[in-house]
């Protein structure tokens, strides 16, 4: 059985991951469960140069510890914001200055929308995910969702800019859907729902 190994420190996304992928015959792991401990600096310009990044470097660390029958996934994804000219994109998850501060991240959003009607407010999450087994075959595939930038935070659960990252089409932010709801119709959920297929194929082999 091979091992899915997720190359990020976000317990988030693990937990995200580990259950949008359960039905694999893999073994699937955090970098922390495989005692890797690295922040892989994110030098790209896209989603889907840092996730590739993100993927060789993990790649390389687990071919120096001899490790075999793996599949590495880096996920690189975040918000970007029509009125913003795609902001806070690549920088989400520092869009404050402090990598990982979320509140800090929203309250700098709401400023930077602060006036702007409603129908202007349209964003949307993007999720590049990438995939490199232990033969260096590689591949990427995205995700992407579609809503609004809320004024008032909304819901409890979700991380990031779940709170106010409204869908339309379930009347609710990220952050009032359950899990399951969430992983359903999310960017990540979308990319992952591609990558499941290449991961069958590689898991065949």
């Amino acid at each position: 059985m091979k091992d899915i190994i997720l190359a990020t420190n976000n317990e988030h996304k693990v937990k995200e991951f580990k259950d949008i992928l359960k039905n694999l015959p893999v073994n699937i792991y955090s970098l922390k469960e495989v005692n890797v401990e690295v922040d892989v600096e994110e030098t790209g310009t896209t989603f889907i140069e840092n996730s590739k990044i993100k993927v060789q470097s993990i790649y390389y660390i687990l071919k120096e510890k001899n490790r075999k029958d793996f599949i590495i996934l880096a996920d690189d994804s975040g918000l970007m914001v029509e009125y913003l000219n795609g902001d806070p994109g690549i920088y989400s998850a520092r869009y404050a200055g402090e990598h990982g501060n979320s509140e800090e991240n929203n309250k700098k959003l709401l400023l930077k929308l602060k006036g702007v009607p409603y129908e202007n407010r349209r964003a949307k999450f993007v999720s590049a995910i990438a995939l490199m087994d232990d033969e260096a075959r590689f591949t990427v595939v995205e995700g992407e969702v579609y809503g609004y930038i809320i004024e008032d935070y909304r819901g409890g659960k979700g991380f990031g800019y779940d709170p106010l990252f409204y869908f339309p089409g379930r009347n609710k932010t990220f952050a009032e859907m359950s899990e399951e709801e969430k992983n359903g119709l999310s960017h990540r959920g979308k990319a992952l729902k591609k990558l499941k297929i290449e991961i069958e194929k590689l898991v065949e082999l």
